[in-house]
């Protein structure tokens, strides 16, 4: 039965069914359709009030209703909708806007409200700035960077530093306007940089990282003009996070680098495709790195080809239960009928079976597996590699740590970095429109049998290693390829 769940788990991802809108309801219907549904079909709900209380869940419903009474539009009424879900975790919930035309239409007049709040321009001669630039001897913030979609001129004024559009693929973002600022004060920066809706961040963590990469916060331009020599120790860096596709490289004559940007099901055949290419170099080799840092979650498929070059021993791995309701099963029917799933026949009569069993247990939640635990067995222990290191940080939840559990029980494996996000006691992700079809909500269909003894979610897996703020992130392939070494 396992594999009904799979099945499940990777449709459900795959499920975003569009709907236009059919008429208007106010913030205060949508909000009574979400509390409903939410209450009486996400599987994390009841698990959620338990653990902080009745009281705490009726003042929360209070302070919203109060929010939503005053909401004049969707645009000011989805955030207090997503508020609300908030109250029961920090991930694997959604509610968002069904109509495109909606959304933009949205974006534009709150951009146009800021727009009109911060109106500073920075006027220059490009041509007369780049030739200045031309006779710079020294890398420093001054020159012509880019970070998607923007080309963005840095020049020092006075006591700061001063960033300007050049170029813009936005149009809420034209030549001249201040993209940000950097003050310089007794050797130390702070600094202020407005996102694509003009929300201003500030930062006090502004780093040049080698010659050519610009650090903002959590922004990082790369240097298009003028040109320093490249210093490999940072590309090497960069290239990781830029990277939209998973890649092996060799980072010396012991150890491979292996960047897995996302096991999103999409990136399934990409990630298999590298394996594929380099299992004899991965098996020739002592030390393997995973970086999976900053990952989307995805699909417990896109990391199943990884899992036997790690394995020592047989790997336990708890089952989930769904929670049964008729909105929750009426989604197995939905596999079967609609020829868009491309599902097998063989696997029609598990999913049947698996909707009969909900359907007589509605209100109550199942477990479609065998076992509560079930077991990930291989015929072979590889010699090599000998030594795994997998990097990890706040940004990785859902299918991500549900790898590292099973990564952990390896007797090659070590975790390094810092503790993940905590999202995956609740998951199964389902999506639906609201009665008029102005939002979709995503809720959760399973809970995990192993809460609350070890709970993931809110806690997040914590590494091996910790690699503290000391130590830089650019700097953090080198410190895992130090230790394995």
């Amino acid at each position: 039965m396992k594999r009904i769940a799979t099945i499940i788990l990777t449709i459900i991802l795959l499920n975003f069914n569009f709907e236009t809108r059919a008429q208007n309801c106010d913030c205060l219907k949508n909000f009574e359709w979400l509390k409903k549904t939410f209450e009486e079909n996400d599987a994390g709900f009841e698990y959620a009030v338990s653990r902080k209380g009745i009281p705490a869940y009726q003042t929360h419903n209070q302070k919203i209703l109060e929010k939503v009474k005053s909401a004049k539009t969707l645009s000011e009424c989805g955030p207090i909708l997503y508020e609300w879900l908030t109250f029961f975790r920090s991930g694997h919930i959604a509610i968002q806007l069904n109509s495109p035309q909606l959304s933009n239409q949205n974006i534009s007049i709150q951009s146009n409200t800021k727009i009109n709040a911060i109106s500073e321009k920075y006027s220059t001669n490009i041509d007369v700035f780049t030739n200045v630039l031309s006779e710079k001897g020294i890398a420093d913030f001054e020159g012509i960077w880019w970070t998607d979609p923007y080309k963005i001129g840095v020049k020092k004024v006075n006591w700061q530093y001063i960033g300007f559009i050049i170029e813009s693929s936005l149009e809420t973002w034209a030549k001249g306007d201040i993209k940000f600022k950097i003050d310089i004060e007794k050797d130390k920066y702070k600094s202020i940089f407005y996102l694509r809706d003009r929300t201003p961040v500030e930062s006090q963590s502004v780093i040049l990282i080698g010659n050519n990469h610009l650090k903002i916060g959590d922004i990082v331009l790369t240097r298009l003009y003028p040109t320093f020599e490249v210093d490999p120790y940072y590309e090497q860096y960069f290239k990781s996070q830029k990277s939209s596709i998973p890649y092996i490289e060799r980072l010396n004559n012991k150890t491979l680098y292996f960047r897995i940007p996302s096991f999103n099901y999409s990136e399934k055949t990409k990630i298999d495709s590298v394996i594929t290419a380099n299992k004899s170099i991965i098996l020739s080799t002592e030390n393997l790195i995973i970086d999976i840092t900053n990952g989307t979650g995805g699909s417990d498929r896109s990391y199943s080809e990884i899992i036997p070059f790690l394995y020592t021993n047989p790997i336990r791995n708890v089952g989930v239960e769904y929670l049964s309701t008729p909105l929750n099963n009426q989604r197995m029917i939905e596999f079967i009928t609609n020829p868009a799933y491309n599902i097998a026949e063989e696997e029609k009569v598990h999913i049947k079976k698996a909707y009969d069993t909900l359907e007589n247990n509605h209100g109550k939640f199942v477990n479609l597996q065998d076992s509560v635990v079930f077991y990930t067995k291989q015929d072979t222990v590889y010699e090599f590699p000998k030594n795994i290191g997998i990097i990890i940080n706040q940004n990785n939840g859902s299918t991500d740590e549900q790898f590292l559990l099973a990564a952990k029980q390896s007797k090659k494996v070590k975790l390094f970095g810092t503790t993940t996000f905590g999202v995956l006691d609740i998951s199964n992700m389902y999506f639906i429109d609201s009665p008029c079809k102005e939002f979709k909500l995503g809720y959760c269909l399973t809970r995990s049998m192993r809460i609350p003894d070890f709970e993931i979610d809110n806690k997040g897996i914590q590494p091996d290693y910790y690699i503290d703020k000391s130590i830089h992130t650019y700097e953090w392939i080198k410190y895992v390829n130090d230790i394995l070494n």
